[in-house]
This record gives C-alpha cells, sequence and structure tokens, in this order.
C-alpha cells in the first residue's frame, strides 16, 4: 500500500504546487520541491527511496524527447557554436571546478570528480519548467544547451566511477575513445529509430496505435544506445529532433491533436513527480550524511553553487569576446547580445533529474569490497545544489525586468505572416483544386466569399462595418441551405484547402522564415478545423 500512497501523494503535491503557483506567481518546481521537503517530515514516506534506474530509464527519455520535439532547430543552427562550446567545454570545466571545491573541503580526489560530474550538466526540464519568464532566444538557448550536455556529463561521470572503483585507469587516449563513442552511437541510434518510426507512423491509421508507436520511440531509442554503450540521452534527443522536423508530414491531425494532449499531461506529471521526489530523497540524503557533519556539508553545498554560477558566468563572457574577436562576419554582429542578457542566461543553469539519479546511482563498494568514500556526501551535495540553485527562479523575474531587453515580436510576426501567406496561396489555388475534386462552382464560390469575410474581419479585428446584421443573418441562412445541399462537396474542398495550408506552412518553415514553434501553433489550428470537418473520432 506504500507504493499506491506515494503515487497518491506525490501527485496531489504536484497539483497543489501548480495551483498555488497560479495564485502566488512563484515557479510551480519550486513549491513542488518544498512540497517534497515537507513530505519527508512524515514518518510514513521516510522509506520511499527514488532508484537511479528509474529516473534514467523511464523519467529521462520521455522528458527529452518531448523537449526536442519542442525544440527550435532553427535556433539550435543560430547558435550552434556557442550551444556546443557549452555542452562540452564548459561541462568539463565546471566538474573539475567542483571537483576542486569539493576536495578543499575534504572529499577525495575520485568522489570529488564523480561530484562534480553529476552536477556539471544544466537540466532541460528544470529549464523549461523554470525558465518561462526568460525571453524566446535566452530559453531557447538554455534549452539546447541542456539537451545536448547530459551526454558529455555521463561520459565524464561514467570515467570517475569507473577509475575511483578501480575498473580502470585514466587515459587520455580512452577517454577521447569513449566521448567519440558515446556522441556517435547516441546519434546513430536516435536516427535509426527515428527513421523506422516515421514509416511505422505513415502506416498506422488508427490514433491510438500510432500514439503508442511514438510513446515507443525514445524509450527505444535510449535502449538501443545504451545496449552499445553509447549515450541514450543523446539518442533520445536526436530521436526527438528529427521527429520534430518529420513529424507534422506524416501522421493524421487526429493523431497529432492526441499526442499533444497525451505528452502535455504526461511530462508535466513526470516532471511535477521529479521535483517532489527531489525534496523527497534530501530528507534521506541529510538522514544518510556521516561522513561530514551538517555544517560543513551545508557550506559545500553553498560553495559548490556559488562555484556552478561563477563557472558558468566567466565561461560564456570569454566565449563570446572569443567569438567576436575571431568572427567579424556581419551575421555574426547581428546576432550580439548584451552583457544583461548573458546575466540572465548565465544566472538560469538550473539542475535537476539527471544529476540527481547520478549522484544515487554511485555505488557502494568499489573493487576490493571497501565501501566508496564520500557517498552519502556526493548525494547530499546533489541534492542540496539541485534546490539551491532553483532559488534562482525567484531571482529570474525581476533580474529580466531590469535587463529591460527589447521585447521579441518574432514569434507573433511570423505567425500572422505564415497565416496570410497561407490563405493567400490557398485561396489562389481555389478553382484548381476544385477543378480536380469535381467541385461545383456555387460551392466553391460559397467557399471563397467564407475566406475573404474571414479574413475581412481579422485584418478588422471586429466586425465588417461594410455588412450589417440583416446581411450576416441572410448570408448565414443561404450558407446554412447551401451546406445542407452541399455537404459533401463543402467538407471535401475545405478539407483539401487546409491540406494546401499546411503544405504551405511545412514549406515556409523548410525555407527557414518560420520558427518550429510557429508551424506547431498554425499546425495545431488547421488539425482541429480539418478534425471537426471530416468528423473524425479522436478515439
Amino acid at each position: 500500500m506504500l507504493a499506491l500512497a506515494v503515487i497518491v501523494v506525490v501527485g496531489a503535491v504536484v497539483l497543489a504546487g501548480g495551483v498555488l503557483g497560479r495564485r502566488t506567481g512563484i515557479a510551480p518546481p519550486v513549491l513542488m520541491l518544498a512540497g517534497g521537503v515537507l513530505l519527508g517530515f512524515v514518518p510514513r514516506l521516510r522509506e520511499v527511496e527514488l532508484p537511479p534506474e528509474i529516473v534514467l530509464l523511464v523519467f529521462l527519455p520521455a522528458l527529452l524527447y518531448w523537449e526536442a520535439l519542442n525544440s527550435s532547430l532553427r535556433a539550435i543552427r543560430q547558435s550552434l557554436r556557442g550551444v556546443v562550446l557549452m555542452s562540452t567545454v564548459l561541462v568539463i570545466l565546471s566538474a573539475g571546478a567542483v571537483a576542486a571545491v569539493a576536495n578543499a573541503f575534504g572529499v577525495p580526489w575520485g568522489p570529488a570528480w564523480i561530484m562534480g560530474a553529476a552536477l556539471a550538466p544544466t537540466d532541460a526540464t528544470a529549464v523549461a519548467a523554470l525558465g518561462r519568464v526568460l525571453p524566446r532566444r535566452a530559453l531557447e538557448v538554455l534549452q539546447a544547451e541542456s539537451l545536448i550536455n547530459d551526454g558529455t556529463a555521463l561520459v565524464v561521470y561514467g570515467v570517475a566511477v569507473s577509475v575511483t572503483t578501480g575498473a580502470e585507469h585514466f587515459s587520455a587516449v580512452h577517454v577521447g575513445w569513449l566521448f567519440l563513442g558515446s556522441y556517435a552511437g547516441g546519434v546513430v541510434s536516435g536516427v535509426l529509430v527515428a527513421l523506422a518510426g516515421v514509416q511505422v507512423r505513415k502506416r498506422l491509421q488508427d490514433p491510438l496505435l500510432a500514439n503508442l508507436a511514438i510513446l515507443l520511440m525514445p524509450f527505444t531509442a535510449f535502449l538501443l544506445a545504451e545496449e552499445i554503450d553509447a549515450s541514450g540521452v543523446l539518442a533520445a534527443v536526436a530521436c526527438g529532433l528529427i521527429m520534430s522536423q518529420v513529424g507534422p508530414r506524416v501522421g493524421t491531425p487526429a493523431v497529432r491533436l492526441i499526442s499533444q494532449g497525451f505528452w502535455s499531461l504526461g511530462t508535466y506529471l513526470l516532471n511535477g513527480a521529479l521535483f517532489v521526489l527531489v525534496g523527497l530523497q534530501s530528507q534521506t540524503a541529510i538522514r544518510g550524511l556521516t561522513s561530514f557533519d551538517l555544517k560543513r556539508a551545508l557550506a559545500t553545498v553553498a560553495c559548490v553553487s556559488l562555484t556552478l554560477i561563477v563557472v558558468r558566468l566567466v565561461f560564456q563572457t570569454l566565449t563570446i569576446y572569443a567569438i567576436r574577436a575571431l568572427d567579424r562576419r556581419p551575421s555574426q554582429r547581428g546576432r550580439r547580445t548584451t552583457y544583461r542578457f548573458r546575466l540572465v542566461v548565465g544566472l538560469s543553469g538550473f539542475r535537476g533529474a539527471v544529476s540527481l539519479a547520478a549522484a544515487l546511482a554511485v555505488p557502494m563498494t568499489v573493487n576490493g569490497g571497501g565501501f566508496l568514500p564520500d557517498r552519502d556526501v556526493i548525494v547530499f551535495v546533489a541534492a542540496g545544489v539541485i534546490a539551491a540553485l532553483m532559488l534562482q527562479a525567484f531571482v529570474l523575474p525581476p533580474l529580466v525586468r531590469w535587463a529591460d531587453l527589447p521585447e521579441d515580436t518574432v514569434i507573433r510576426d511570423e505567425r500572422r505572416m505564415a497565416s496570410r501567406v497561407a490563405a493567400n496561396e490557398a485561396m489562389d489555388s481555389l478553382p484548381e483544386i476544385a477543378a480536380a475534386l469535381g467541385s461545383r462552382p456555387e460551392v466553391a464560390a460559397m467557399v471563397r466569399r467564407e475566406a475573404e469575410k474571414h479574413a475581412r474581419l481579422k485584418q478588422l479585428d471586429g466586425p465588417d462595418p461594410d455588412d450589417d446584421e440583416q446581411t450576416d443573418e441572410e448570408f448565414d441562412a443561404e450558407a446554412a441551405e447551401r451546406l445542407r445541399e452541399f455537404d459533401d462537396q463543402y467538407r471535401e474542398l475545405r478539407l483539401a484547402l487546409l491540406d494546401n495550408k499546411r503544405a504551405t506552412v511545412i514549406r515556409l518553415r523548410h525555407e527557414g522564415r518560420i520558427d518550429d514553434a510557429v508551424l506547431r501553433q498554425i499546425q495545431a489550428r488547421l488539425d482541429i478545423e480539418q478534425v471537426r470537418l471530416s468528423r473524425e473520432e479522436l478515439l
């Protein structure tokens, strides 16, 4: 019954955190984390432990896949150089800096490097949940960095654990091969699963079966990569990025609408449960702390947290000035940011599930049979740093206001442009489409009038002043009569025009004229209209 009680209680805390977050303006994950800490005072729940395998093999593939699926590939390409540097070099430097600080507090070098590797990567799900107040460009950069840096950190972590436990000896060449194999194997695994997934989705029309296939994809990619000792994290991310580009062209509207609803709810629950369990685990970490006294351990948490923030800010500043010195192209100058923008990004390096799972996965013993030194400290500091860095969520809103960044209207402007272009091209193609379908002239004329009236209302953002109420009633009565008479032809023509609009929007994304987010927003609206017109059953 304990497992059922945990499910109910954790779900209730996630719900309460979401409700209180909306009412108080506090980031819901912070409230969920606090709720988890309070749960640790309940005697019966003190027995609960978070198995690292559950995080790495159940939570992580789904959450990373969803974040990759909703990322902007255009933004990643535009900031690729910085994203790669922050996902590799910054991770290694952060791990080394944390190891040095931990060693200064008395942690041996082996466990210190394990701690550093566990805490080096930022967390994609934490960034997505806590960074909603950030400007679009900052959030895109942070999400892109967070999607990739887990792979680097877990390779460093694996080497540190292996060397510390005596499983192998450190070698620069060996580590290089580990990095190469992890990255290459992870990406290849993700690509293969995505290609297979596309073929499966093309052949499945049933919404439930198609969504079951979608659900299996991140876990299959993760499993395949882990089987060849590659990065399952990168496999899930690569699979998600490919499907974000291919997905809009395969499947049906019903499949996409169900998928959106399912994944939105499912990942919200998983993400919220993780924050609650992290808070609950912090209580376990305090009770299991034996190597350090509490005062010393808390001082380590504070210094490690500060170190991660400082290293991130310094690296980011030095990297940007180095790029500016080496690349003076006009295109590069157009992407330059202010120090205020960099400060916002620098203070948004949240840690989360990967860090906690890595700390919990540290083995208890070394090859000789003895206990691994300071494992309890690693778990305690990891839980403490995750909680401490989440407090930055309170700083972000006033910091963003202080930064006074220019209003970002890119997504809104691109959405308006894409909607206008899609509507115009659909109307231009109306005669050809109507002729191909054999639609009656009066049906085509009615569809055109409706489209023109809709366009006028949209431009005026209100009723058309040239049409009085009587004219609208007469038009509606006439339209209703024609709909009853030519219902099949009307629906068939409207559906063909929706397909035309969808193809136009996908082309605009392919040409780089609109962002992936714009495509998803417009396609969702088109899918809803198509399901309504086709009277397709969602379930």
